[in-house]
């Protein structure tokens, strides 16, 4: 295993592996993305309470569990990087960050969207809203730091141990609808026993998500390919690869 892990961490294996699997992601990311939200928006019934309104959870659930997901993803390759030195880990951290702060401004925007009809207001102080409000602030925090120093290794241990110490928002954003009195409704998907959500509500609901989740893989894996280019700059083998690309 460790072998193969090193094997991926070397520049050159990563950026050529890695523009390999950028098509299937990219396809998987459309189809699934948009089986799903037609799905959603036009198949699945109306919900017996909130009637059609209830559809913006096709864009607001998929990103909220992106915004986690991104961050933890972040944070793992943050702690690898501090800890073994592995260049590509410090790429990967600090490309995800971007992607993972507009799934969290997402989240919010189309949980207002969705809080004005329900709660009638645009926001609210709710533990959900801002532990995920909070969630934003440390992804732009992880990106302005990063930007902020010149040094690229310095930046990526900076940031690293600002990652590691947001991951404790994690389990409060997921738990806050069961510690405290809030108006965000609790789980419907997580639940231990059953979800509890309607299958033709819960299907085009996972399609959106396994999207989302492609979309991510694939903007990951080119933005880290363009960031190792600018890092390797000079390098043989980024020069032959631009010969290619120019054929």
């Amino acid at each position: 295993m460790n072998k193969w892990l090193h094997s991926w961490a070397a520049p050159m294996v990563f950026y050529d592996r890695a523009g390999r699997l950028l098509l299937p992601l990219w396809m998987l990311a459309v189809v699934l993305t948009g089986i799903g939200v037609v799905w959603g928006l036009f198949l699945a019934p109306a919900d017996y309470l909130q009637g059609d309104a209830f559809r913006i959870i096709y864009v607001h659930v998929p990103s909220a569990w992106m915004a986690m997901f991104v961050y933890m993803f972040m944070a793992s390759a943050a702690l690898v990087a501090l800890v073994w030195r592995v260049k590509l880990a410090e790429v990967l951290a600090r490309e995800s960050a971007p992607i993972g702060a507009v799934f969290t401004a997402l989240a919010l925007a189309t949980g207002s969207l969705w809080g004005k009809p329900m709660w009638g207001t645009w926001w609210v102080w709710d533990a959900r809203l801002t532990s995920v409000l909070l969630l934003l602030f440390l992804y732009l925090g992880f990106i302005g730091l990063q930007s902020a120093i010149d040094d690229r290794r310095l930046a990526a241990r900076a940031g690293a141990v600002l990652a590691l110490v947001g991951v404790v928002n994690i389990p409060i954003i997921h738990y806050s609808v069961v510690w405290w009195n809030t108006l965000h409704q609790g789980a419907s998907v997580s639940r231990l026993d059953a979800p509890a959500i309607d299958p033709s509500m819960l299907w085009p609901l996972l399609l959106v998500a396994a999207g989302f989740t492609s979309y991510f893989g694939a903007l990951l894996l080119l933005r880290a390919r363009l960031e190792i280019l600018a890092r390797e700059a000079g390098r043989r083998w980024v020069a032959e690869r631009l010969q290619v690309a120019e054929q």
